[in-house]
């Protein structure tokens, strides 16, 4: 089983989350983590330090020497993948080729004001940059239409290091998109917080029969869950420093949903109530599907993911814990890794 880093911030100022972020993929280089993962949000507080990927990880990058650089997610219908091939080859070469992406179609409405016409085919859309992306980062030409509406061969510069791109495919539980990345031969980057344990199981069999049915190898199977993190020294203090921050972060992340039918419920409903829900969904989620504990307590989480076929966990480590704490707290999370190295 793998280790990596996973970064979506919030309750932090930018600066202490670029300390944080810096510090942190330090720590991951040394401890022999295997990638850090930074997303791309826009417009909005909720990771609202990270509008663009391919700049934190080429700030990871030249700090690091051997940790992969990772976008956790590129949402390539909001890019034109000429620019994606462009800027991860530069944190490609500025790491020695340890650039590797999730990519994503995006769900967001309001983020589509960067490209509001992907929107409606946003899928459609994914898959085809994708191919494209591929294309690109090896070097082939692709054609644009340029001002004059004349069709123009265009190749990306600078080439990068790495031959083939590590590609995968951000999934949240639609079986499709799991059968989709399976298809292609693209690894999958999933989560607990819509899926139960029950559908990760069933969306990873997916995953691997669609690997299979294209022949691809099971060499090529790259599955990584992310999880939020949080290790301490005992499972009762790690629960009780984690429970404000985080459903802080899951309240912010309601907030989200502005505008939408959702929004307007979550809104109608009385404060004292909205409390006692999250302190609910807190106890259920933090004790089942995070790695919020200590070592002892988290092992037996980690074991279950290793029995479903998946090969890293990416630990979600700034829902709002304080920085000096969370690094503190590192220390615990690499005795983890060693505790499931054989896993």
């Amino acid at each position: 089983m793998k280790f990596s880093l996973f970064f979506f911030a919030n309750g932090a100022s930018a600066d202490e989350q670029y300390r944080l972020l810096l510090e942190a993929a330090r720590f991951a280089d040394r401890a022999g983590f295997s990638a850090v993962w930074t997303p791309e949000r826009h417009f909005h507080d909720f990771g609202s330090p990270f509008p663009n990927p391919a700049v934190t990880g080429a700030a990871v990058a030249a700090v690091t020497r051997r940790v992969e650089v990772r976008a956790g997610s590129v949402v390539l219908p909001l890019q034109d993948p000429l620019r994606v091939a462009e800027e991860w080859a530069v944190v490609d070469r500025m790491s020695g080729g340890r650039a590797g992406l999730a990519v994503a179609s995006g769900w967001n409405p309001r983020d589509f004001v960067l490209a509001p016409d992907n929107f409606t085919d946003r899928k459609e859309v994914l898959r085809a940059g994708v191919r494209e992306l591929r294309s690109l980062w090896s070097g082939a030409a692709t054609v644009r239409t340029g001002w004059d509406g004349a069709e123009q061969e265009i190749r990306t510069h600078p080439l990068p290091v790495r031959g083939g791109l590590p590609l995968w495919v951000t999934a949240a539980g639609s079986p499709g998109t799991f059968a989709w990345a399976g298809t292609e031969g693209l690894g999958v980057l999933t989560h607990l917080l819509g899926q139960s344990w029950e559908d990760l199981e069933d969306n990873l069999v997916a995953y691997g029969d669609a690997l299979a049915g294209a022949g691809h190898g099971p060499q090529e199977e790259r599955v990584a869950v992310m999880l939020h993190t949080f290790v301490g020294a005992d499972r009762r203090s790690a629960l009780d420093m984690a429970r404000g921050p985080m459903t802080a972060y899951m309240r912010s992340s309601m907030t989200l949903f502005d505008g939408n039918a959702a929004e307007a419920a979550r809104r109608s409903v009385p404060e004292e109530a909205l409390a006692e829900l999250l302190e609910h969904r807190y106890a259920e989620y933090a004790g089942t599907r995070c790695l919020i504990g200590s070592v002892d307590s988290c092992v037996p989480v980690v074991e279950r993911l290793a029995e479903l076929g998946v090969d890293e966990v990416a630990c979600l480590i700034d829902f709002g814990i304080g920085a000096d704490e969370v690094l503190a707290a590192l220390r615990h999370l690499d005795r983890l890794q060693e505790r499931c190295s054989d896993l």
